[in-house]
């Protein structure tokens, strides 16, 4: 399957995007951002040089991913997304009297999105702060803190309030005092097993593996 690339679409001379990737509608890639195979770039998102997304990754409408951003394979940003990379922003130099440059520097913080994570939409992601594997940020939270895996967080600050499991389905719901230890709990959607200890989460049984495709 070939790359499919949108005739309103932007995609400056330097972008990679591998096979079977489809950007959309008025969507703008700067170089030398870096793109995998089978991913999905939605309508009208931004995503800046030095970039890095893996595969098969799902990045919806009208997201913006800055600099210092990369989602790793099987992540999912959903619409409206904001990520930043700059603790201390400001326009000009103190006296007002230049623009300061756009170039990263000692205050641009790297953001990475691991394996399998959910970002909800409208959600704002602070910056120098790792989103978990299969972790999952309800919609419209804004992340101030690193997101462990496994973790379901939301609000603002985001907050951890469950597990889920890989296939997304809730596997545990804090109480007042956090997460819960259990040595095996298995997912009611489909099965997997999980330990979870300090609210750092083990997986017991290994993932079904999906048939190819034809």
């Amino acid at each position: 399957m070939s790359t499919q690339i949108h005739e309103t679409a932007m995609l400056e001379p330097g972008v990679e995007c591998g096979d079977g990737t489809r950007v959309w509608d008025n969507v703008h890639i700067r170089a030398p951002a870096r793109i995998g195979r089978d991913c999905i770039i939605g309508e009208k998102s931004y995503i800046a040089y030095d970039v890095v997304i893996g595969n098969r990754v799902k990045v919806n409408a009208f997201v913006y991913l800055c600099t210092g951003v990369e989602l790793r394979d099987g992540v999912m940003v959903s619409a409206g997304t904001v990520f930043t990379n700059d603790r201390f922003p400001r326009a000009t130099t103190p006296d007002l009297q230049q623009l300061r440059s756009s170039d990263p520097d000692e205050d641009t913080l790297p953001t990475i999105v691991h394996e399998g994570a959910t970002v909800g939409a409208g959600c704002t992601i602070g910056c120098g702060f790792n989103i978990g594997r299969f972790a999952m940020v309800g919609m419209g939270a804004v992340v101030t803190r690193a997101v462990p895996g496994f973790h379901l967080v939301v609000g603002n600050p985001a907050r951890s309030v469950g597990i889920v499991c890989r296939c997304g389905e809730p596997i545990q719901r804090f109480g007042v005092s956090g997460p819960i230890a259990v040595d095996d709990v298995a997912c009611t959607r489909c099965g997997l097993r999980y330990a979870v200890h300090g609210g750092v989460v083990t997986e017991l049984t290994p993932p079904p593996r999906t048939p190819p495709g034809p």
